[in-house]
């Protein structure tokens, strides 16, 4: 029975394992904190937002089988397609997007009323040709000119596009790219420069935008950052609100479906879902299994990167799993009140569309160069043999 799974489902079996947890997480937790969406939108139907996320995830599961089974080889030459694509979608987004919480972020698809949240595509592009630059660019690496310059220009252009209605998406996106480039060996004194510039550009832009404006969405961002030094108003209380679920969780939780703060946690199937978890599940069997799911994948990743005989395929793994477990460990830590409230979700396991979709090819991508790394050592032992 093993070898027969074995055999259909190849890479890191890990990594694999990591998936099945976080969908059983996903799968209870959306249940469990859907209810009151349910009863004030769908009349009581308690079972239309399970039934929903179900068929997602079983899309995003599907997405990560197909794409783990494609080479790793062609995503390279995807990368440039999907970067050619990202731009104008980031465009387009930010002067028709759907509009929510003054942020547009989302374009619907005509006729379908499907949403797609244009930054989770271009995060991922992004990833990817900043993966494939360094890789050739490697004889060359410590070069301005050659290699520094060719693979920053695309990361502000797309974290400034991104930057205006979702600032800590691109905040992230720029950390990601800035660990990369040092993974990759990029010169120390050219990322100081870069990164000491993003700050210093992020700074004055929303300096700027609160001294002419405080409305709109900077007016959000100065909002929560003033919510979360003073502790007071709207904000606090989905804090509060998540405070008291995690504490009341304690070390074993309530029990599946006993969660009470879901009725008063605004957003407790994708923001706050975590808190929720901890309180349904506890110390022991909601937190700290999914904050190890997450760092078990970043471990597997580095191991992928040490197996890998090729540059471009160990990048690019490193470089989706940093992403995934950075945007994890915000959520979390927004949820345990160590950061100001962001809208980050957690990955795989909050109800969603899109973000859902996009985190399932990033699996499906680590584990096609997983299973690429277990094809060479194969090889390489029969040919020893």
């Amino acid at each position: 029975m093993r070898e027969r799974i074995g055999k259909f489902l190849k890479g890191d079996k890990v990594i694999w394992a990591v998936i099945i947890v976080l969908s059983l997480y996903s799968i209870l937790a959306v249940y469990s904190s859907t209810g009151t969406l349910a009863y004030t939108q769908m009349g009581g139907n308690t079972t239309y937002y399970l039934l929903r996320h179900g068929v997602i995830l079983s899309i995003g599961i599907i997405i990560i089988f197909v794409t783990h089974l494609i080479p790793y080889k062609y995503y390279s030459r995807l990368s440039q397609l999907f970067l050619f694509l990202a731009i104008p979608l980031l465009l387009l987004t930010l002067l028709l997007g759907t509009s929510l919480n003054q942020a547009a972020r989302w374009l619907t698809l005509p006729g379908l009323g499907f949403t797609i949240q244009t930054s989770d595509f271009a995060k991922l592009a992004l990833i990817m040709y900043v993966a494939r630059v360094l890789s050739l660019k490697q004889h060359e690496i410590k070069s301005y000119k050659n290699a520094f310059i060719p693979i920053v220009i695309p990361v502000i252009i797309i974290c400034m596009l991104i930057l205006p209605a979702n600032l800590s998406t691109a905040i992230i996106l720029f950390a990601t790219s800035l660990i990369l480039m040092f993974i990759g060996r990029i010169n120390m004194k050219h990322l100081l420069a870069f990164g000491g510039i993003g700050i210093l550009v992020v700074a004055v832009f929303i300096s700027s935008a609160i001294l002419l404006d405080r409305k709109g969405r900077i007016g959000t961002w100065q909002h929560r950052i003033e919510n979360f030094v003073v502790g007071e108003e709207e904000e606090n209380y989905q804090v509060e609100q998540a405070k008291i679920a995690i504490a009341t969780g304690g070390l074993f939780g309530k029990k599946p479906g006993k969660s009470i703060q879901r009725n008063f946690l605004p957003h407790p199937y994708s923001d706050f879902i975590y808190a929720i978890i901890i309180e349904e599940y506890g110390l022991f069997l909601g937190a700290l299994p999914l904050l190890l799911a997450y760092l078990f994948l970043l471990f597997r990743a580095g191991v992928i990167v040490r197996k890998s005989i090729r540059t471009f395929p160990a990048f690019l793994s490193i470089g989706l799993a940093i992403s995934i477990v950075f945007q994890a460990m915000i959520n979390m830590a927004v949820a345990v009140n160590l950061l100001p409230v962001t809208g980050q979700t957690l990955p795989f396991v909050s109800m969603g569309g899109s973000s859902l979709l996009f985190t399932s090819i990033s699996f499906g991508i680590i584990l096609s160069v997983s299973r690429g790394a277990e094809k060479i050592e194969l090889e390489e032992e029969n040919e020893a043999a």
